[in-house]
This record gives C-alpha cells, structure tokens and sequence, in this order.
C-alpha cells in the first residue's frame, strides 16, 4: 500500500488516531486530522501534528474536508453512522479503521482475540506465554498500544498479539490474522451497533479473511460465538468449561487439558488451583489462552509457568487492598451486564456493589440470577435512574451519584468479611475519560482509607 502523496483524512484524535496520523505522515501522505472536540479540548496534541504538517480540523467536521481526500481512516470511537462519513462512502471514498490500515504493514503473525468479556486478560496471558516461549512477541490493540505503533517493531519472525474490539473489527476488509479467538459474544455496545446480531456480525469479522491454513478458537459455551463454526473456513479449535472437545481445551479430573486433534491423546496444562487468577470466567480465559498459545506452538510446561506467573490485569477483578476486614476490588473493565455478572460469581457472598455509569442500551435485570451474592447496590453516574428502576425490589439500592459518595457508603456499611466491588455494568464516559481513569480514581479513593482507624457503621 503506497501511502506518499496520498490525502488521507484521520477521524477521531483518540490515541489511535494520533498515531494513525503521524504514521501515515511518516510514510509521505498528506494528513488531515478531524474531531468534534474543540481546539481547547485537544491542545495537548494540536503542536506535535502542526509541527509535522499535519493539518487539524477541529470543534465538528466540514463535508468538504472529507470529500477532498484519498483515504479515510476512522478511529475506533468514531460511528459509522456519522453524516460524513456515511454520505462520503456513498461516494465511493474508501473508509478503513486504524486495525486494517496497521494490519497492512505489519510483518509476522498475528493472533487476534476479541469477545464481550475477558479480551484484555487473554490477550495479556498470551502475550507472557509467546514470550516465555522465547518467541519475539509484541502485544497491543485495544489493550492500550495502537496497532500501528507495532509496525515498525515486527518482523518476519514476529507473533503480533492484538485485542480487537467490534468497533475495530467492523471497518476491516483485509484483516487477516493466523489465528483467532472469540471468547464469547454476549449483549454490549447496542448504542452503537443497534442490535444484538449486528453486534456480533462485527465480532465475527474477525475470521472474514481467514482460510483453511488458519485457525479459529471458539467457546463452545457460548452459542453465539460457536455459531461462527458454520460461517468459516479455518480450522475451527474449541475451549469448554462444561465439556470435552474434540480438538481444543477442556477441563478435565481437575486439569486444564489440551487435545491437538480429534482421537488424539490429551496434554496435561495445569491444574485448576494452580491458575492464580479469582474467577470462573478466569478459568475460560486460561483455556482460550492455552489453546491459542498451543496453536502458535508454546509447549504445554511453558504455559503453565507463564499462567503460574501471571497476575491479573489491572482494572479487571483487580485487588485493591483489604480495610478493616473488608476487601476492595476493581473490576472497572466490566463495563457491560455480563461482565459484571462474571465479577459477582467470583464472590461468594456479602458483595457491595457499584453499578453505573453511561448506559449502553443494557437490561440490568439480567444480573437477577448472581444478586443473592449482593448486600446492596450503590448507583452512580447518568444509568442510576434506569439502574434503580430495573432492579427495585431484587436488592437493597442506594442512590450515590459518584464514586466517591458510592466508596464512601459501601465502606460505612460493610462488615468484616464483606466485599466492596466495582463492576459498573456501563461505560465510563459520563463522569471519566474512559475505564482506566474510573479504576484509577477508584483505588485512590479506597488507599486514601487505609489511614482510617475504623469505618464508623451506621
């Protein structure tokens, strides 16, 4: 792809689009940069693109600026549906994201991992274990590096670990990994894709490009994403908690096994109080991640030191600390119903829960099933009003506003051997620029406790 004297248009200065833009100006195209934000909003980074002659648009997006342009490259918060974009496809202007422009210089292998929950922590996983393999790994995506920052570093002999998300996935056209994995495809982002099976067509361009040479992970758990069996043409490899699979990993007399092929004989991985990660949901995550990591071709002992050294991601099921007998964990990633369902069979009991946030279109009476582990519910941000009415009557609700407020009550109300969780159910950009800030604030609040003598209960 020859990008020098190209006009390209960069949509969206999130940290994608940033280094989309310096990328494709390095490379000899003539870049401009367009965001609805205000120049204010984005003084931080308006100098180190003037100073590369990278023009910005800022404060909304001129028609005219989209249509005098070769190529556009949308980051991934960006709509599809927005008016320019929509009328300049119309046009025949070609439209790609940040993933599928990356995915067109890097060099190596790449192994792909997206689903509604657990993406960050496999991907993570997979990355230490290609490592400790001795094979030269770089990691990135969604997880917080941008794919394009990858180009540069890869090479023939690289494995390039991404997770990809449905709002990256669904401007693909060329986006080929080696092998991919959907972890699971459960209700998230219906603002954005306006239902459920449009949501999961996104998930499911991850294998659009793949051929019979490639492989695909599958849960066979999850029935939405073991449909995606029926739709492609690479070899299609299993993870199960429930039952053995034909080819894949399963769970089995304690162990997480791996069997490479159909009639095959079974390889111990590791066993189940060997994962050093709290959670059901962390167990399918170890099982994906062995069953990648086994295609790409690390042994089975060096998965199981990898796994034995691993230490959860920050933000996902995170341990904060324990005050006065009650523990505080950081599950800020859980950013939809499902994921926070997950949060809450990891506890057995005696949860203080903070839901809230931006809604994003979600049914919260889904958590019914795992509330009997909950003592109460603390609401916050622009969803508490639908949170409190859709879950009225299941548990004690406590309307707080902000996390602050929220820590502050859950902390005055829990007891010894409680569990104050923050899972939010939703999206952070009400009250935080994103997950990472919301988790963050959340932790600091909860450290500035532990000078505390007692929390003093009502």
């Amino acid at each position: 792809m020859d990008l020098k004297g190209k006009k390209v248009l960069v949509v969206g200065l999130g940290k994608s689009g940033l280094a989309a833009a310096l990328f494709l100006r390095h490379r000899g195209a003539h870049v401009t940069v367009s965001d609805v934000r205000s120049a204010e909003a984005l003084a931080k980074d308006i100098p180190a693109l003037l100073d590369e002659g990278i023009m910005v648009e800022a404060g909304g997006h001129g028609l005219l600026t989209f249509r005098r342009q070769d190529l556009i490259v949308v980051s991934p918060g960006v709509p599809l549906n927005t008016p320019e974009l929509a009328q300049v496809k119309n046009f025949g202007l070609p439209v790609i994201g940040e993933l599928e422009l990356a995915s067109r210089f890097l060099r190596g292998q790449m192994l792909a991992i997206t689903g509604s929950n657990g993406k960050t922590t496999t991907t993570a996983l997979v990355g230490e274990i290609l490592e400790k393999a001795g094979m030269p790994t770089l990691v990135g995506g969604n997880i917080g590096v941008p794919v394009v920052a990858l180009i540069d570093q890869s090479t023939e002999a690289s494995w390039v670990v991404l997770e990809v998300s449905s709002f990256q996935l669904e401007t693909t056209d060329t986006f080929h990994p080696r092998i991919a994995v959907i972890l699971n495809i459960t209700p998230d982002h219906l603002d954005r894709h306006g239902s459920f099976e449009n949501y999961a067509l996104a998930k499911e361009r991850i294998f659009a490009a793949q051929t019979g040479e490639d492989f695909l992970v599958l849960n066979a758990d999850n029935a939405r994403a073991a449909e995606a069996a029926k739709r492609t043409q690479a070899k299609v490899y299993w993870f199960s908690l429930d039952d053995a699979v034909e080819q894949g990993s399963f769970v089995e007399d304690g162990f997480v096994v791996y069997r490479p092929a159909k009639d095959a004989a079974v390889e111990k991985v590791i066993p189940l109080a060997g994962i050093p990660l709290k959670g059901e949901h962390n167990v399918e995550n170890v099982l994906a991640a062995a069953c990648a990591a086994r295609l790409a071709g690390a042994k089975s002992e060096t998965i199981r030191a990898a796994i034995e050294a691993f230490h959860a991601v920050e933000h996902r099921l995170e341990y904060v600390a324990t005050i006065n007998g009650v523990e505080y964990y950081n599950d800020s990633k859980a950013t939809n119903v499902d994921a926070t369902a997950k949060a809450l069979a990891a506890f057995p009991a005696g949860i203080h829960l903070i839901l809230g946030g931006k809604d994003k279109n979600s049914d919260y009476r889904e958590l019914e099933p795992e509330l009997g582990r909950v003592k109460a519910v603390y609401t916050i941000g622009s969803a508490a009003e639908k949170i409190e009415a859709q879950l009225r009557g299941m548990v004690s609700l406590h309307s707080c506003g902000t996390l602050e407020s929220a820590v502050n009550a859950a902390g005055l109300a829990a007891h010894p051997g409680d569990v104050v969780l923050l899972a939010p159910a939703c999206s952070s950009f009400d009250q935080f620029e994103n997950y990472e800030q919301r988790g963050r604030v959340f932790k600091q609040l909860v450290n500035e406790r532990r000078g505390w003598k007692a929390w003093q209960h009502a």
